[in-house]
């Protein structure tokens, strides 16, 4: 008696699900334009924070005072629209040669800068001074008293001038923290911006990595 053998059943082959991993985004390309942007950005950020400097945070740890060159009396050195700075200096130490900055009547705020060409000696001992402007022909017509020099000039900046013009007397109380506050926050937006490019860039090769 011939054994009888029950068929096997077929092998079935099970397909093995492939799971096609998702390509990584591809980085968004900036134009030249972005970076011109920045670049913009970044010079703005530098002449706002120089003029500031020269402007209001060392004249005022200091003690000096920013003036504007209004007319051409001082050219060609110092044109109309530059900003001197004129330090507090003892009427002793001013000699010929240097650049004052004086009151045209003592006590009045209308003042003028030139330079001492002479040094004279008056009754009781005062000194007085006689000035002239670099871009004149002739003195200045009065003396120059010790009691209407407001000082000598320590650093001259050109065109800022006219910025000190328009951030002076009240203004600058409102303008000042402004800028302050602009130059603050975007210093922290260029920083939050940067850190997370790096960390969207990390992620995206991390991603490719495993893929």
């Amino acid at each position: 008696m011939s054994a009888i053998a029950s068929p096997t059943a077929a092998p079935v082959i099970a397909d093995a699900a492939v799971s096609a991993s998702k390509p990584a985004k591809p980085a968004k390309k900036r134009g030249p334009l972005h970076y011109v942007g920045v670049a913009v950005s970044a010079a703005l950020l530098m002449f706002v924070a120089i003029v500031a400097l020269l402007v209001v945070a060392i004249p005022a740890a200091t003690g000096s005072t920013p003036y504007t060159v209004l007319t051409s009396s001082m050219e060609p050195k110092y044109p109309a629209g530059t900003l001197v700075v004129i330090k507090p200096v003892s009427a002793d130490s001013i000699g010929v040669g240097d650049v004052i900055t004086y009151q045209l009547k003592s006590g009045e705020p209308e003042v003028v800068t030139h330079r001492v060409i002479a040094v004279n000696s008056a009754v009781g001992g005062e000194r007085t001074f006689t000035t002239q402007g670099d871009n004149n022909d002739i003195a200045d017509a009065a003396p120059v008293r010790e009691v209407q020099v407001r000082g000598e000039l320590w650093y001259a900046v050109p065109f800022i001038g006219w910025v000190n013009n328009v951030i002076n007397g009240g203004t600058r109380a409102v303008i000042v923290p402004i800028a302050a506050v602009i130059l603050f926050g975007y210093a922290g937006w260029m920083f939050v911006g940067s850190a997370l490019e790096r960390r969207r860039k990390r992620r995206e090769a991390e991603a490719a990595a495993q893929a």
